[in-house]
């Protein structure tokens, strides 16, 4: 069955009503902004001042202290402009319906004159970015938890043979309870990554009173100053500069989740000073001694207190990697119901957030890449060198998507729109632009990987819409093939049939296929098209609408956000609100099966036909994607030449 999008995009400028809640309400709110939102670009303080200066790095500079002050700046301004300016102040007003992320932007594009959803480039452009985002997603939890680990080769490198071990059984770990669901260990993440995030501000102020000089490096003159000494030198180091920011796509990406107020809340009230104070307190220890340069952030850390900041580190970057992985997760569903994606196995952990989904292909997949990644990298700072094109892609992509939006939705002047967005779109293009030297050291991974499901994504999204052009083509109306049936007047049988139809104007292929062949029909016959709308959520009293199309013939057409997961029961039991009643234990589903043939005239070349019917063979079964049961499911073959 093909589950084809609708063409009314909508959007609200309003943050969910929880982000309104009472102040004490909103406290578990913020504490859950905490914990899911930032917690990517929380734990960047234990690799981000370390490849700048780390004799291990390719790009080093030497912690002089015009150089410190250099890269301070840069970190500083760096925060300021793409994560305060632009993305807090600027993208986080592109919210769809409350929900953020490129695929929610992308749903904010408005329909062309010819009906289609938005062009064709942009599309394709929108969709590799999600594939990024993948990358993000994988690389995140193995640079993480392998920085916190490598603080006990601070402690003593006795241990240092044993940090690629722990970090593989750290991962291994977390993967493994993802299908027990977040809503237990979300609880917990809002603590734990304020007590990091107050832990790494007074670390940093300790040593920012002891070298109170290292402030001047809010000047941007530092900066300035930096890149006319360095040069060529200085524009690469961008490259290590990047990873203050690593988290700013996700921010907006889990808008949905909390809303404007309670992430630009905790943003200004805990996270930026925390961030802040640390990267700073970290300059000062350079300043003091430059001999930390190999390993800034824990040089920050007393003796005494190493192995117990150890742990705190370890559990937030499990956190931090928790929300990459949860967000993974949500990506996926987004993209299947917007049919970007194949179907996969959509388990929701939680009766009462809808949102708190497990998707145990994705889960594998990341699974098996994090390891991979920390047994061939084996350090996070060559594990660096991998992290940085992947979000800065993304980032910039956004960009370019977020001034359709404003230009063409929102009706923005040019000379209201260009300003920021070429801001904004030259610091994305020189951060891009820095890491894309980093290919050959690393870099080549996410890229690889973002290729290979992006290529997935297009083929999935051209098989299927040439499958529904070809039912489309021998689809008979409705009208005639009920006229039909008045004249054969076929056999009617007790209990309901519910035929799956992809196109809710014609007559389901499978329903003339099983009087054709079966000669018999249900007292009452439903044909059920789900449309997945440009929304995040559809309401559930708005959902289901029933047309009788007379002779015991119903016409019912379910709608689906695509943050929403699809369950034909549920929609049937809904119907008695509208007039039909189905009772399900006496209702048959009749599915049709596609035997798909590379032999077919359409214009795919030959490896994306085999590839797009491999994945069609392995897909998840629409019997259980629409939560059919599967002793009534009646399914009949058809062969589709490609």
């Amino acid at each position: 069955m093909t589950v084809t999008p609708s063409q009314a995009p909508s959007t609200s400028a309003h943050a969910p009503s929880a982000a309104h809640a009472a102040p004490a309400a909103r406290l578990p709110l913020l504490l859950g902004a905490l914990g899911v939102v930032f917690g990517d670009i929380g734990t960047s303080p234990l690799y981000a001042i370390k490849e700048c200066f780390s004799p291990a790095s390719a790009h080093r500079v030497d912690p002089t202290p015009a150089n410190v002050l250099g890269i301070l700046s840069l970190v500083f301004w760096s925060l300021m402009m793409v994560v305060t300016v632009k993305y807090l102040t600027f993208i986080l007003k592109a919210d769809n319906q409350g929900s953020g992320g490129i695929l929610a932007l992308l749903a904010l594009v408005p329909a062309r004159k010819d009906g289609r959803s938005a062009a064709g480039a942009l599309v394709l452009l929108v969709l590799f970015g999600a594939a990024l985002l993948y990358g993000d997603g994988v690389i995140t939890p193995a640079i993480s938890v392998l920085s916190a680990m490598e603080g006990l080769e601070v402690a003593t490198t006795s241990l240092k043979p044993a940090v690629v071990p722990l970090t593989v059984v750290v991962l291994l770990t977390l993967f493994f309870v993802q299908k027990r669901g977040t809503a237990g260990i979300g609880n917990v993440f809002g603590p734990i990554t304020l007590i990091w995030f107050v832990t790494i501000a007074a670390l940093g102020v300790r040593w920012i009173w002891q070298e109170p000089s290292v402030l001047a490096a809010i000047d941007p003159r530092h900066a300035v100053g930096f890149f006319l000494e360095h040069k060529s030198h200085g524009f690469l180091l961008l490259g290590a500069v990047v990873l203050c920011i690593t988290g700013g796509e996700a921010l907006y990406a889990d808008m949905g989740h909390f809303g404007r107020r309670p992430i630009r809340t905790v943003w200004f009230a805990v996270v930026w000073p925390a961030l802040l104070l640390n990267y700073f307190g970290q300059g000062a220890c350079l300043l003091r001694n430059p001999s930390a340069a190999s390993n800034p952030f824990y040089a920050l850390v007393p003796s005494w207190a190493l192995y117990p900041i150890v742990a705190i580190a370890t559990a937030a970057t499990i956190v931090a990697s928790q929300a990459l992985i949860s967000g993974a997760f949500s990506l996926t569903q987004q993209a299947v119901q917007l049919g970007y994606f194949p179907r996969v196995t959509i388990v929701h952990t939680s009766k009462e957030t809808e949102g708190q989904i497990f998707i145990p292909e994705i889960n594998r997949a990341l699974c098996v890449a994090c390891v991979f990644l920390v047994l061939w990298f084996q350090n996070s700072t060559s594990l660096a060198a991998a992290y940085g094109i992947a979000v800065t892609g993304t980032m910039g992509i956004t960009t370019v998507v977020y001034f359709v939006v404003v230009t063409q939705r929102w009706n923005w002047p040019l000379w209201k729109a260009l300003p920021p967005v070429l801001l904004f779109l030259c610091i994305d293009l020189a951060f891009f632009g820095a890491n894309a030297a980093k290919f050959f050291h690393g870099g080549w991974f996410p890229i690889v990987m973002g290729a290979g499901i992006y290529a997935v994504m297009t083929t999935w999204k051209t098989g299927r819409r040439i499958l529904g052009e070809a039912f489309k083509a021998n689809v008979l109306p409705l009208e005639s093939f009920l006229r039909d049936v008045e004249e054969a007047k076929p056999h009617r049988v007790r209990g309901t049939a519910v035929f799956m139809a992809s196109n809710p104007q014609g007559t389901p292929p499978v329903l003339r296929h099983h009087l054709k062949h079966n000669k018999v029909l249900h007292e009452q016959v439903v044909l059920l098209s789900v449309v997945n709308e440009r929304v995040p959520e559809i309401a559930p009293e708005e959902r289901v609408s029933v047309v009788d199309m007379g002779h015991g013939f119903f016409r019912v057409t379910a709608r689906y956000g695509f943050m929403q997961t699809p369950n034909v029961p549920t929609v049937l039991a809904q119907c008695k609100d509208h007039g039909l009643v189905v009772e399900l234990r006496e209702t048959s589903y009749y599915l049709g099966r596609e035997t798909l043939l590379p032999t077919g005239r359409s214009r795919m070349m030959k490896w994306r036909k085999d590839l797009f019917a491999f994945i069609s063979r392995n897909a998840r079964p629409a019997t259980a994607y629409f939560g059919l049961p599967p002793g009534r499911v009646v399914e009949l073959g058809m062969q589709i030449d490609l």
